[in-house]
């Protein structure tokens, strides 16, 4: 048996010579570090080299409970001596009927039907499917487009990116993509001067209004993130505008898409951030903290209705054409029910609340920053826009890489940060103490005045 040396150099060494990277120009490698992880305790992050790393994204927005999180992984670990997994189609097992169940009753009202899929792309693709597809059951096959917001983005599979806006990707897979109608996004950092959250809500819903008024006929459904435009750049907005767009899409006839993929489970400070504004999608996408960073895992709900126009005799040809070969995946499943189970026996949303104002205080005085154009923040998704000046928001060039020396700084600091663009964001564990949140505040702002030392 060969003996590998595990230091952090010899691991990122065998990683370049085979592995392809997600969201990565693999050609920075070249100076910029490959982290090798072996292990994690909490909001934690060791490496090969033992030097410790802050989690201040949540590994991309999915562990909420702390990495190895003994509970979640007993729990794995049980399950996996009963049953690994079996096919979905004509079986079924406890952990998934319970999973379902347990959803169902904590999600908003009527959405009493659940379809498990991978993970969040593969949620959002059910969802676009299954709404084209109940209105092809009911006889109107002319609806097939879907409505968007500007800034919004989805998941990187190709149904996903057509409902998404991200110029690049839809520069670059343009020949590929669905083409969205869309419409002006509520983000309150693109208001008016002077115009309140509420305001920038309401008129945006007008022009929502006078676009379905137009394409309502040829429409399947409006998809949002709810209260965060994530990796559009943190854009936040008024839940006012999603009570607006329920009744909108009441009045059209079309459906609601809530992608809750990276807002749900506890994230804006409510379980769900549909709930802010007392309102119910048509189908909701779950996925990231449902499993808190286990195992990849999604669901979408919906409601009696949508599945009730697939109900039919065989012969009808109405059954969703939708298939993953681990769909309901046991392992998963019990994760999840797991991470639920916290959720309902911890007060996890009332110390969230009192995170995110220890965040919020800590914050505060960039908002004076000369450089900083915008600190906002919902639940405990905080960002800070970083600007080349303040007072036209003039941004810095994108080929200056800002966010990138914010990273540089975190990791020779012990932490993870990783800025949208030159947005730096804070997405923490649910774990993480008020003194590890200082640490990764006190990081950042070090980081940004290296950046714009640059």
């Amino acid at each position: 048996m060969t003996t590998h040396d595990r230091s952090n150099r010899a691991l990122a060494q065998r990683d370049l010579r085979h592995l392809w990277h997600p969201c990565t120009q693999m050609h920075d490698h070249e100076r910029i570090p490959m982290v090798p992880i072996v292990r994690g305790e909490g909001a934690w992050l060791i490496d090969a080299d033992g030097r410790r790393y802050l989690d201040g994204i949540s590994s991309w927005w999915t562990n909420l409970f702390g990495h190895a999180n003994p509970r979640i992984a007993a729990a794995l670990a049980d399950q996996a001596q009963q049953l690994e997994h079996v096919i979905f189609a004509g079986f079924t097992h406890e952990p998934a009927i319970a999973l379902a169940e347990e959803l169902v009753r904590i999600t908003p009202p009527g959405l009493d039907r659940v379809f498990l899929a991978d993970n969040g792309s593969a949620a959002i693709e059910v969802a676009l499917k299954m709404s084209f597809h109940y209105w092809l059951n009911l006889g109107h096959g002319e609806k097939t487009r879907f409505i968007a917001l500007t800034g919004s983005y989805h998941g990187e599979t190709l149904g996903a990116l057509s409902v998404s806006d991200v110029a690049l990707y839809r520069k670059t897979y343009a020949p590929l993509l669905l083409t969205p109608i869309l419409a002006p996004s509520p983000d309150t950092y693109e208001g008016e001067p002077g115009e309140t959250p509420a305001q920038i809500a309401a008129r945006r819903l007008g022009e929502l209004r006078a676009l379905l008024e137009r394409d309502a006929h040829e429409t399947c459904a409006v998809i949002v993130e709810p209260l965060v435009q994530c990796a559009g750049g943190m854009r936040m907005y008024h839940p006012d505008y999603l009570a607006g767009l329920r009744a909108l899409c009441d009045e059209f006839d079309v459906h609601f898409i809530a992608d809750e993929i990276a807002v749900g489970f506890g994230r804006t400070g409510t379980l769900f951030a549909c709930e802010q504004a007392h309102v119910s999608p048509d189908f909701l996408c779950l996925s990231k903290g449902l499993t808190a960073g286990f195992m990849a895992l999604s669901a979408v709900l919906t409601t009696e209705r949508v599945y009730e126009a697939f109900y039919a005799e065989y012969s009808a040809g109405k059954a969703f054409l939708h298939s993953h070969s681990y769909t309901g995946n046991p392992l998963a499943c019990r994760v999840a029910l797991e991470t639920l189970a916290i959720f309902r026996e911890e007060p996890v949303l009332e110390r969230n609340r009192a995170l995110a104002a220890h965040l919020a205080a800590r914050l505060a005085p960039l908002r004076d920053h000369p450089h900083v154009a915008d600190v906002r923040q919902t639940g405990l998704i905080a960002a800070v826009e970083l600007v080349a000046d303040k007072a036209t928001r003039r941004p810095f060039p994108a080929g200056e890489r800002r966010g990138l020396e914010v990273y540089l700084h975190g990791l020779e600091h012990s932490a993870l940060l990783r800025p949208l663009g030159n947005i730096v964001y804070f997405m923490p564990p649910y774990v993480i103490t008020t003194e590890e949140l200082d640490h990764l505040v006190d990081t950042a702002v070090a980081g940004i005045e290296r950046a714009l030392r640059q």
